[in-house]
């Protein structure tokens, strides 16, 4: 009896213990499933709200940590890009094709730091590594600019169009869509361009400059009916108002200047330049 009483204790203890020491390693398996989602989280946040030179010492030192991991590579790579860095942004880029787990995504992102980097040609022969059936917003963005670059008209409208297609917020799209027919000299597509922009963001101010371009080139000189602040109203008279003295129309830029400066609510410096330089230019 005294034996199969030990017997029993002994199973356990036995039993106890491995249980002790499941639940350690089940402890250990949860601490290192939390760090890897915890890790993750930081990468993302990293990716797009840090500040992008913090994104970089980031990377790089995590890649110093933990060579070899194509997640780090691609961070290091996208921060450098955010960060303006655009030299190391490609070597980076060029780093990320090297691993075995690269793909199409890696080939864009490389054409777009190298557009960045004002290198078309680089740039254009990487979109031609990627396959037609990869089709994705970015990569037909880029393509539209690298055939702007060529002044191939109809091959960039053809892929802006379809990259406007592939996204629900296709503000920036239409806006650089636009510029690129207000530098072939189509003013009034250029405006519906900008116009349909800010109708997908209305605070897109880039939109309001060029669509005041546009206007002016077409020596229309009222300010577009769009959401805009007083700051910003007194910019755009300003863009109008140079784009009237480009167009020798030097009485309305003069009197656009003027509204400027008494529009904006601080000193407008930029205004009062351009108009000095008008008085002393008609004065001489």
């Amino acid at each position: 009896m005294r034996h199969q009483i030990f017997l029993t204790l002994c199973a356990a203890t036995i039993g106890l213990s491995a249980c002790e020491k499941s639940s350690e390693a089940e402890v250990e398996r949860a601490l290192q499933d939390l760090n890897v989602v915890d890790e993750s989280n930081l990468n993302d946040v990293m990716l797009t709200v840090g500040d992008p030179q913090e994104a970089v010492n980031y990377f790089a030192g995590a890649n110093a940590n933990d060579p070899g991991r194509i997640d780090l590579q691609r961070g290091l790579a996208k921060s450098l890009t955010r960060a303006g860095r655009n030299a190391e942004a490609v070597s980076a880029w060029e780093t990320v094709l090297t691993h075995e787990e690269s793909g199409n995504v890696d080939r864009v992102d490389l054409a777009d730091a190298l557009i960045r980097g004002n290198n078309w040609d680089e740039a254009a022969a990487m979109l031609n590594t990627v396959p037609p059936t990869y089709e994705t917003f970015k990569r037909y963005r880029l393509e539209a600019m690298v055939a702007d670059s060529r002044q191939q008209w109809d091959k960039a409208d053809s892929f802006y169009e379809t990259a406007v297609g592939l996204t629900t917020r296709p503000a920036s799209v239409y806006n650089n869509w636009g510029y690129s027919k207000l530098t072939r000299g189509d003013y009034a597509d250029a405006e519906r361009m900008f116009i349909d922009a800010l109708r997908f963001d209305d605070g897109l101010f880039t939109a309001k400059n060029n669509l005041v371009l546009a206007r002016g080139a077409q020596r229309n000189y009222t300010l577009p009916v769009v959401q805009m602040t007083q700051i910003e109203r007194a910019q755009l008279m300003h863009t109008m108002a140079l784009a009237a003295i480009k167009q020798n129309d030097v009485s309305m830029g003069k009197s656009l200047l003027n509204d400027a400066i008494d529009t904006h609510p601080q000193y407008f410096e930029a205004a009062v330049r351009s108009l000095q330089a008008l008085e002393n230019n008609v004065t001489n």
